[in-house]
C-alpha cells in the first residue's frame, strides 16, 4: 500500500509532466541562443572518451550531440527525462542517432551503483522537491571520481529578473547551500559559477557522504 512519500512522488511527476509536456514541440525554439552555452558546459564537464556519461533530465536532448562527441563511437550516452513528449521532440530531432533515450526518474534512476563516468544535468534540482535526495541518488550511479555538472543557460539573478523577482538566497543553487549539499552527499565541488550567461557547478564524487536516501524522502 503506498505511504506518503508514493504520492509526494506521485504528484510531482504529474506536475512535472503537466508543465513540460504541452512545451516539448516548441521548447528549442524559445531558447534559440543556448547551443553554444551548453557546449562550453560540456567542455567544462571533460566526460572521457569511451565513457558511459548521462543527461539526467534531458529534455529535447540539445546537449546530446556534444556528448557523443566527447566519448566519441566507443562511448555510451544516454539521455532521461520523465515526459515522453520531451523525448518524442529529443528523436523527431535525431537525437536518438547519438544517444538512448530513456523514460525514467532521475530521483530513482535505473543504472547500477558506479556504473556512469559523468552526469550532465541542465535545471534539473529547481524540479526536485528533495533535491539533495537527487544529489545522493546521482552520487550512487557515478563512479569514484565521476563528474557532475550542475547548469542553467542563464545564472539565477538573470532568471530571476525574468519571473520579476529577486534570486532567493534559500535556493539550493545558492552557492551558500549547494556546495555544502555537494559536499554531503558524495561529491566534491570544485567550482561554482552563477554569472549573468550561464550557471554552472563542477563536482567529483568522492569516498564518503550520504549514499542511500533517507527514509521518508521523495523518490
Amino acid at each position: 500500500m503506498g505511504g506518503i512519500g508514493d504520492d509526494s512522488r506521485t504528484a510531482r511527476i504529474a506536475s512535472t509532466r503537466a508543465f513540460f509536456a504541452p512545451r516539448a514541440a516548441g521548447w528549442e525554439d524559445r531558447f534559440p541562443d543556448d547551443g553554444p552555452r551548453y557546449a562550453r558546459a560540456l567542455a567544462d564537464l571533460e566526460p572521457p572518451v569511451g565513457g558511459t556519461v548521462v543527461d539526467a533530465a534531458c529534455g529535447t536532448g540539445r546537449a546530446l550531440p556534444a556528448l557523443r562527441a566527447a566519448v566519441g563511437p566507443a562511448g555510451t550516452v544516454i539521455g532521461v527525462d520523465l515526459t515522453t513528449e520531451m523525448l518524442a521532440e529529443a528523436a523527431r530531432r535525431g537525437r536518438r542517432s547519438v544517444a538512448a533515450l530513456l523514460l525514467a526518474d532521475a530521483m530513482t534512476l535505473p543504472f547500477a551503483t558506479g556504473s556512469l563516468d559523468a552526469v550532465f544535468a541542465a535545471g534539473l534540482l529547481p524540479h526536485l522537491a528533495d533535491p539533495v535526495s537527487g544529489l545522493i541518488e546521482l552520487a550512487r550511479v557515478c563512479r569514484l571520481g565521476g563528474r557532475l555538472a550542475l547548469f542553467h543557460p542563464i545564472g539565477r539573478a538573470t532568471l530571476a529578473r525574468r519571473h520579476g523577482h529577486e534570486p532567493d538566497p534559500e535556493d539550493i543553487l545558492s552557492e551558500a547551500r549547494i556546495r555544502p549539499a555537494l559536499e554531503g552527499t558524495g561529491w566534491h565541488c570544485d567550482l561554482v559559477e552563477d554569472a549573468e550567461d550561464r550557471y554552472l557547478v563542477l563536482a567529483v564524487r568522492v569516498n564518503g557522504g550520504v549514499l542511500a536516501r533517507p527514509a521518508g524522502s521523495d523518490g
